[in-house]
């Protein structure tokens, strides 16, 4: 099973346009309890996104409190010595989505596989991703919760995908009796087959089957047909 985005993704997206008033965009992420809203213009297209970091850097740079002596957390001095002063000046005075927003947006799109998801996230230090079409229209969107679902897929239903369509599959040498049973997504591979190269293979693509947590390999084999060199 290769989960792609589209098989995680919340398709009911709260969204903004760039004319949005600051204080819209702060009560429509209290109001939906997200951390982030995608910014859209009139056809659809995400052209940023506003997050709740982007909506604090008011508070950041209120003149007031320079004025009476107010001395910014160091976490917000060193962003602010490490570059983005301009950007991050910018928004706190921004009044509108447009203004206020990040961009471009970070997307990606539905056909994707969570694993560039993830890749993504963690390359630009974000929670959520929108998910866009081949356009960059907005499709829906998809956020670290999302991806999680992949890990609690029921045992019966990863004990059936390896065995049907791992196991079961005509790709080994010879008859085998190897079977795979699972539990709290720990897969426990038993049985024999022909091949030592075989059994070898079947771990690996154990492995990469989504909401497996590992892998407990207990085949034995008939021929050992492993060049010397790698055998273990």
């Amino acid at each position: 099973m290769h989960v792609k985005v589209q098989d995680v993704m919340t398709t009911q997206v709260t969204a903004v346009n760039g004319c949005t008033p600051f204080k819209d965009v702060a009560e429509v992420m209290i109001g939906h309890e997200v951390s982030a809203v995608p910014v859209v213009d009139g056809e659809g297209h995400v052209i940023g996104v506003v997050s709740e970091a982007d909506l604090l850097r008011k508070e950041e740079f209120k003149e007031q409190y320079y004025q009476e002596g107010y001395q910014p957390p160091l976490r917000v001095r060193l962003r602010h010595r490490i570059g983005g002063r301009e950007d991050a000046r910018r928004k706190a005075t921004g009044d509108t989505a447009a203004e206020l927003m990040t961009a471009p947006a970070v997307t990606i799109r539905s056909a994707a596989s969570i694993v560039s998801a993830i890749r993504l996230m963690e390359e630009h230090g974000v929670k959520r991703l929108p998910v866009v079409d081949a356009e960059g229209r907005l499709e829906g969107i998809v956020s670290r919760q999302d991806l999680l679902k992949v890990f609690v897929r029921d045992d019966a239903e990863i004990a059936a995908e390896v065995n049907q369509h791992i196991l079961g599959r005509p790709l080994w040498d010879g008859p085998h009796d190897a079977t795979a049973s699972v539990e709290r997504g720990i897969v426990t591979l038993s049985g024999r087959m022909r091949r030592r190269r075989d059994a070898q293979l079947v771990t690996r693509l154990v492995q990469r089957v989504h909401g497996v947590v590992d892998v407990v390999d207990r085949l034995e084999w008939e021929v050992d047909d492993t060049p010397r060199w790698k055998a273990r």
